[in-house]
């Protein structure tokens, strides 16, 4: 009777997941009760991607804010990207978890395989929360973060030396546009056991049929190795305006003492004793072509004051989604590091990459 009545309530047609947890992707619900449903998404993504020239990637699937001085002309094949996950929702109460298959099983007992044999990897957490009411608990997107002003990308995220982009533990508290969290505590490059006070994140967002505007306050306590403790104060502008009825603008700007949460490693929390100053922003326009074609260009640099780094990143690329969950595309682009703080560390060079993905979306 079970099995007989999950079958008559599935929801053939797809939904959006928690805004929370991840951007726009869907699933298939299927409606337990009359106040419990169960949702299944992700999507399964399979990219070839080439990069050549004098700075490499430290992952083999897209940029971040740091690559290594080392020639390099090589051709990867990867589905690491793909995930799966699962939303619960019994009333005025939601539980999330998400899992993609970056794990290369660094730990002990982790699933690494090789690329003569097997070619494994493992599953690894990205989201795990529950929401009830007002207040969320669990690791997601850092508050500090406005998911919507994304690049979309088939290297992934777009141009990550410049965004806010982190997933953490945290309490959160949503009151209409405004909300206030308290989040994992972290002194990159600095003694992380004297870490206890949590960050304190405000964000306000404005909402309107032009799109949306997000003002997030960052303040933190870092401890140094020497044993000082210093304040860290950061701000973020960022948000996704429409331009006409189906293209649209997005932004990120980012300044003052932002340390670990903007740029994915662009910028470090502590040089030394000293903490570090960035400036960071990031543009992306998406146009249709048609109903089904778009192409994407984004650009994203962060600079840096202690360390004197300075990363770029800028790609364009073109899909297709043959079917509504199936999309095919291609991305060119380009990442640099050129700061004096980088040719210092035998760190400063560019590369070129072009990249195929193909994307289906449960």
């Amino acid at each position: 009777m079970l099995l007989k009545k999950l079958k008559l309530n599935k929801i053939a047609s797809t939904v959006a997941l928690a805004a929370l947890a991840t951007t726009a992707q869907a699933g298939y619900t299927v409606k337990l009760t009359d106040k419990d449903t169960i949702t299944f998404g992700g999507y399964v993504k399979a990219d070839m991607r080439t990069v050549d020239g004098d700075i490499n990637s430290i992952t083999d699937n897209y940029w971040v804010g740091l690559a290594t001085r080392n020639d390099i002309s090589r051709t990867k094949l990867s589905v690491n990207e793909s995930r799966f996950n699962t939303k619960y929702v019994h009333g005025d109460i939601t539980g999330f978890i998400e899992l993609d298959f970056y794990d290369a099983g660094g730990s002990p007992g982790g699933a690494a395989g090789n690329e003569i044999v097997s070619n494994s990897y493992g599953p690894r957490l990205r989201h795990a929360f529950i929401k009830y009411q007002n207040v969320l608990v669990g690791q997601t997107w850092t508050t500090f973060m406005n998911t919507s002003a994304l690049a979309e990308a088939a290297d992934f995220g777009g141009p990550l030396v410049a965004a806010a982009f982190i997933r953490q533990g945290q309490v959160r508290y949503t009151n209409g546009g405004l909300q206030l969290a308290l989040e994992n505590p972290e002194s990159d490059k600095g003694d992380n056991t004297q870490d206890s006070m949590p960050d304190l994140v405000a964000k306000y967002t404005f909402k309107g049929d032009w799109g949306n505007v997000s003002v997030a306050g960052l303040a933190r306590q870092l401890n140094t190795v020497g044993g000082e403790s210093e304040n860290a104060l950061g701000f973020g502008v960022a948000g996704r305006l429409k331009v006409g009825e189906k293209n649209d603008f997005r932004f990120q700007v980012h300044g003052g003492e932002t340390g670990r949460y903007v740029g994915v490693v662009a910028a470090r929390d502590l040089v030394g004793e000293k903490v570090e100053e960035t400036q960071s922003y990031s543009v992306a326009y998406r146009h249709f072509w048609s109903d089904t074609v778009r192409s994407n260009f984004f650009y994203g640099n962060t600079t840096t004051d202690v360390a004197d780094t300075d990363r770029t990143h800028w790609g364009v690329n073109v899909f297709n989604n043959l079917t509504p969950k199936l999309a095919v595309g291609f991305e060119i682009g380009n990442y640099e590091q050129s700061g004096k703080g980088d040719k210092a560390a035998n760190l400063h060079g560019d590369s070129n990459y072009f990249q195929l993905s193909a994307k289906y979306a449960f």
